[in-house]
């Protein structure tokens, strides 16, 4: 039995992610074995969100990936998420994704990425390297768009861009399919450009523990270097 806390202990501090199997559900979210030891996934750290006790039935027996986000030995909790596997696996910085527009916003627009329950923020600096006087001109609900991931200020909040994408400053603006055509090699010409540390770390979300951060907007967008640089840059044009 120590030695199972041994082996998930060193699972835990290699900090990659792991297949496990669903072998039980109860109403918090699923159950399974690490090294012999039960292990429990919280419905909120899955990918897919739960509306129903069905939506959880379903994922027993389904082979998941996640990762050890607690082990407590005194208390006998072991703790993993789907969302962290997810996370490592897909947003690294100079990921390429497909996502449609959620909500628009002054600032930019929430983009819902494909096949997830996730979102992250397109800032209006970042749609392109042209000058965006309006995100509703640009952008609709429901648009189909392919995006970048770059770095974020604020470390659980997932910025997007289609800026770092344009072959040719402005081109999102007057020809949004040739920039998604082009999509694959300029993402690929990113990440070759970011420094070797970059490149191979994996970003660390620590999410708060019960909370989906898209439920939540005024959290998702809490990012007040955004917020200032709107409100300077109004100021700025008032006093032109």
């Amino acid at each position: 039995y120590n030695n199972s806390y041994i082996l998930v202990r060193q699972i835990m501090q290699l900090d990659e992610p792991i297949e496990v199997k669903i072998y039980e559900w109860n109403t918090g979210g699923l159950l399974t074995r690490i090294e012999g030891l039960r292990a429990f996934l919280p419905k909120f750290e899955l990918m897919d969100r739960i509306s129903t006790f069905t939506d959880l039935k379903n994922n027993v027996s389904r082979c998941i990936r996640v990762c050890i986000i607690r082990l407590d030995e005194e208390t006998n909790d072991l703790i993993v998420s789907e969302k962290k596997a997810w996370e490592m696996t897909y947003l690294k910085e100079g990921a390429l994704l497909k996502g449609n527009v959620h909500k628009i916003f002054p600032y930019g627009a929430q983009i819902r990425i494909t096949g997830t329950n996730r979102s992250g923020l397109l800032h209006i600096s970042n749609i392109s390297q042209g000058r965006v006087l309006s995100v509703s001109d640009i952008l609709k609900v429901d648009d189909e768009l392919k995006v970048l991931v770059i770095k974020s200020n604020v470390s659980d909040k997932i910025a997007l861009s289609i800026a770092d994408l344009e072959s040719a400053p402005g081109l999102f603006l007057s020809d949004k399919e040739k920039v998604f055509s082009e999509a694959e090699e300029m993402s690929k010409r990113y990440r070759e450009q970011l420094p070797v540390v970059s490149r191979n770390t994996k970003l660390d979300y620590d999410l708060p523990g019960g909370t989906i951060p898209f439920d939540n907007e005024a959290m998702l967008y809490a990012n007040w270097k955004w917020f200032k640089f709107l409100r300077h840059a109004k100021f700025a044009d008032e006093n032109e």
